[in-house]
């Protein structure tokens, strides 16, 4: 009785505090980017991109917004450079491509809580030095979305060499039953030391479909 009694009360415990963990609202830890099943690979310029979409309520728990529910998806970027001289990211364009085409910029904290707040009154814009009128009260769910951007965006435009760097952006792609399907992440203008542009990246969603499916990263 007294194993039994232990063995009820550690798992109290654990179950305790696997919500509490999930309210720390911590990034994941840094693997390289050869360990995740959607990756491009460029050997020759020793530059590896995964992507990973957090597409389930338990890996967006990290957040402090339900993205999901409003057609945001949180893509985590991983970069890892394996050569000797840093990689530029400075002017880099990281696209969500759809499988009919579109191409998706990232969304900056304003677009996500447009998405949350569609009827919430906007500024009206004065010419400068006036600023704006402000109609209705703030909306507090935009000190969430900032937040996650500040704890969560990929923001690393360099990538030192032998590095990883890893962050995530965060696309609005509302209206798709199934918007990873055929899906895309497009890289271009990645530079190295010299200045000169890499060849772009376009790694498919599929492959981390059909890798263990529904598995947390």
């Amino acid at each position: 009785m007294r194993i039994l009694r232990t063995i009820i009360l550690v798992m109290l415990v654990l179950g305790l505090a696997l919500p509490a963990m999930a309210r720390d609202h911590t990034p994941p830890p840094v693997k390289p980017a050869t360990a995740f099943a959607a990756v491009e690979i460029h050997k020759d310029e020793h530059l590896a991109i995964a992507v990973v979409p957090y597409d389930t309520k338990k890996q967006e728990s990290i957040f402090r917004v339900d993205y999901l529910k409003y057609g945001v998806i949180p893509v985590r970027l991983i970069v890892t450079n394996t050569g000797n001289q840093p990689i530029s990211l400075s002017d880099a364009r990281i696209l969500f491509e759809t499988a009919d085409g579109r191409y998706v910029q990232a969304a900056e904290p304003a677009d996500v809580e447009r998405l949350m707040n569609p009827h919430e009154p906007r500024s009206m814009p004065m010419p400068s030095p006036i600023p704006g009128i402000h109609f209705g009260r703030k909306n507090h769910n935009y000190e969430k979305v900032k937040e996650d951007f500040d704890t969560f965006e990929y923001n690393s435009l360099v990538v030192e060499p032998h590095t990883t760097h890893a962050g995530f952006l965060f696309y609005v792609v509302p209206g798709l039953d199934h918007p990873l399907k055929g899906a895309h992440i497009f890289i271009d203008r990645v530079r190295n030391a010299e200045g000169h542009q890499l060849y772009y990246f376009e790694i498919p969603f599929n492959q981390y479909l059909q890798s263990q499916s529904g598995q947390s990263h």
